[in-house]
């Protein structure tokens, strides 16, 4: 062949690999035949994922997954959330019994290397604290020698309490709980002098369980980097890619000033990031293997990152929570998305 055939040859093919339309993976078919996406949650964290009385879940980690289920489904209210314990996630997302586990898990290398799972990516930026009645006094975890905590089985928490107290050179003892709801009905009861967890675990449990709130300090310190991720099998890339990019999704969608509001006025934008992100410049939902509108329909049903915030853990609500890292890189905080391109 001539060099002039050669080129010309590659260019055909890689034109040929850019308009070709990604096959849906196995867990799309799945979802799809089954009709509701099915999303392990936790067994009940405000401001993350919590029922009201009437089974109605809400939360940043819910409604990621309504998210998801609006990419794939076309529905956002098409999920089925299933709550697990710190011990079960994992195993019950392994056997395929759930599609996705969104349910406030820190991400880490052993789990990402050991598991067969796949993180999909920073949903929420957070660290362990620990959290006391103010009754005791105590203004900082260096005073806790001598403390009872109160500690969920198989989190990174009960190791990154050993790991404190050792480095303080504190003595503790520990109360194992592996059920949430009765671990903090043991702390507010008195069962044990501190609670540990992830700080806006601490919040959401202050809020919603304690009989007064006033009445437990959560003290300054964070001892850890608790990154919470949503998580996947290791066996679907394009379920993994469109797990990571729903979430993408959310925080550039923010970034470009795209809201439930106005996404349909913002359709009509001449920004070229806005076009390829609402679809409106085709190519985003094809090499996803989904439809070219799907990120309109995601924004439209649970709005962007800062609104899925501040709806359940901004300072409006019972958390009263600061955006704090989980800001936009603009406003001195972590999250950005890589470019829709």
């Amino acid at each position: 062949m001539t060099l002039k055939s050669i080129v010309a040859a590659a260019t055909i093919l890689a034109v040929a690999a850019i308009n070709t339309e990604a096959a849906a993976g196995p867990t799309v078919d799945r979802i799809k035949a089954r009709g509701e996406l099915v999303c392990g949650v936790s067994q009940g964290s405000a401001g993350l994922s919590l029922p009201d009385g009437q089974g109605r879940w809400s939360g940043l980690d819910a409604d990621y997954c309504r998210a998801l289920a609006a990419a794939v489904l076309g529905d956002a209210s098409k999920v089925r959330f299933v709550p697990l314990s710190s011990q079960q996630r994992f195993t019950v997302l392994q056997s395929g019994e759930v599609d996705v586990l969104s349910r406030n898990t820190t991400w880490t290398s052993g789990r990402d290397a050991s598991l067969g799972i796949l993180f999909v990516g920073t949903i929420f930026y957070d660290g362990q604290a620990f959290m006391v009645p103010k009754k005791l006094g105590v203004t900082r975890s260096t005073e806790l020698n001598g403390a009872t905590v109160c500690v969920q089985p198989g989190t990174v928490n009960e190791q990154n309490l050993v790991d404190y107290f050792h480095a303080n050179k504190l003595t503790f003892k520990s109360v194992v709980i592996e059920s949430l709801p009765e671990l903090e009905g043991a702390f507010y009861a008195g069962r044990c002098d501190v609670y540990l967890s992830d700080a806006s675990t601490l919040s959401a449990s202050r809020a919603a369980r304690a009989s007064s709130p006033d009445d437990f300090v959560i003290l300054p310190e964070r001892i850890t980097k608790s990154p919470l991720s949503p998580a996947v099998r290791a066996d679907d890339a394009n379920w993994f890619a469109i797990a990571r990019w729903t979430l993408n999704l959310l925080i550039e969608a923010e970034e470009l000033g795209v809201t439930s509001a106005n996404v349909e006025v913002q359709k009509k934008s001449e920004n070229p990031a806005v076009q390829r992100l609402l679809g409106v410049t085709p190519g985003i939902g094809k090499s996803f293997g989904l439809d070219e509108i799907w990120g309109a329909r995601v924004i439209a049903a649970v709005g962007n990152y800062g609104e899925i915030f501040e709806r359940n853990l901004g300072p409006k609500t019972a958390l009263r929570l600061a955006r704090g890292q989980n800001a936009l890189w603009r406003d001195g905080g972590l999250l950005y998305s890589p470019p829709f391109q």
